[in-house]
């Protein structure tokens, strides 16, 4: 009885279609296996979807932060305000244009990065603001816009993790000049394999994306610029095509399931949940703050409920990213959301009696008791 935090089961239902695709474009007469058809059907879905100007495929997440960031013509010299508190993508991205990140801390309650602190590290270096949205609530995109108006920079929105989130009617990825999906498995939009995707409202910034995907090539073998191999696979495009009609449905399970985490955490002693809202939420995990962080993750365990630790340093903690902060400086806010945060399961695989077990988990740790 186990309920693991990435279900083993999630293309379960789709194993037939994906074997079919593979035979379909394995021994289709074109053979063509990268940025084919079935990719530009899958980048017309997404942007149709979205209202934007362009959709980009292309390797992962992680390389179409860097694209968006050498299409701006990001690079030695500049600075990129990013948070303190994420994942690498936010830090190396901006070190391997030649860069340099400028970290920033976060709000203790929200866990996205705080636009005040944003706007005091603005320096005349400064070329880009490069927000995050966390988890399962998006960064304060209005207040940015604003500031990175106001300073003359430009806004990279990373949205990998908020695919599907809407704050105030745009959606995640089109409030600033471009914005990222990542499709790794985890994601709420995962596929099985790498992968990701830029979004633009700007046509000819998406056109130079488009260029630099595919090593600077807008004609085959005619390099107008360096570009990288950052190119989407044919299959996964035709796939994820496929389940793109099932993604609302999927993201409205995930958005049930954390409304009931609320309800059962109100209140409850030793667990600070997220704040409780619509608007602005993907809920591509469900994290709870506890000064018990350990001590709930080995309870449950023990229990057979997979939980994970999203992140155990701030960024200018790591080892990568240390000698690129300012020395003796502390980011207090995102210290403090690492010594307690813990993800708990939200993918749509679980039941609702899987739920209630995580749920009386959580309170039986940390109250002592069963009580629904």
């Amino acid at each position: 009885m186990q309920i693991p935090f990435f279900p083993p089961d999630l293309f379960e239902d789709d194993r037939k279609v994906m074997l079919d695709l593979i035979r379909e474009i394995g021994v289709a007469p074109e053979q063509k296996f990268i940025l084919g058809e079935h990719t530009r059907v899958f980048e017309e879905t997404l942007r149709e979807e979205l209202g934007a100007a362009d959709v980009i495929a292309c390797g992962s997440g992680t390389s179409a932060l860097g694209l968006v960031l050498r299409a701006m013509d990001i690079g030695p010299g500049d600075e990129v305000v990013v948070p303190a508190f994420g994942c690498a993508p936010l830090a190396s991205a901006v070190l391997e244009v030649g860069a340099h990140p400028v970290f920033a801390d976060v709000d203790r309650r929200t866990l996205v990065v705080d636009p005040d602190d944003v706007a005091a590290r603005i320096t005349h270096r400064t070329k880009a603001i490069m927000p995050a949205h966390m988890f399962s609530v998006m960064a304060d995109m209005p207040r940015l816009t604003e500031i990175a108006a106001s300073r003359g920079l430009r806004l990279v929105e990373d949205s990998a993790v908020a695919q599907g989130a809407v704050m105030a009617g745009t959606p995640a990825g089109l409030w600033g000049e471009a914005g990222v999906y990542s499709f790794v498995q985890v994601k709420s939009f995962g596929m099985p394999g790498e992968g990701g995707a830029v979004v633009t409202r700007d046509a000819e910034l998406g056109a130079r994306v488009r260029m630099l995907r595919n090593h600077g090539q807008r004609e085959r073998f005619v390099h107008e610029v360096v570009g990288l191999n950052s190119r989407f696979d044919e299959i996964q495009a035709a796939f994820q095509t496929y389940r793109f009609a099932g993604f609302a449905e999927r993201l409205a399970r995930r958005a049930r399931i954390a409304e009931r985490y609320d309800e059962r955490f109100a209140s409850l002693p030793g667990v600070v949940p997220p704040p409780a809202a619509r608007d602005g939420r993907c809920h591509h995990v469900y994290c709870v703050q506890s000064d018990r962080r350990e001590e709930l993750r080995e309870f449950l365990a023990a229990r057979g409920i997979g939980s994970h630790v999203h992140y155990p340093r701030p960024l200018p903690e790591q080892a990568a990213f240390a000698p690129h902060a300012p020395v003796g400086e502390r980011w207090v806010n995102a210290e403090h959301a690492c010594a307690r945060i813990l993800a708990l399961p939200v993918h749509p695989h679980l039941t609702d009696d899987e739920v209630e077990r995580v749920c009386d988990a959580v309170r039986e740790c940390c109250e002592g008791s069963r009580v629904r």
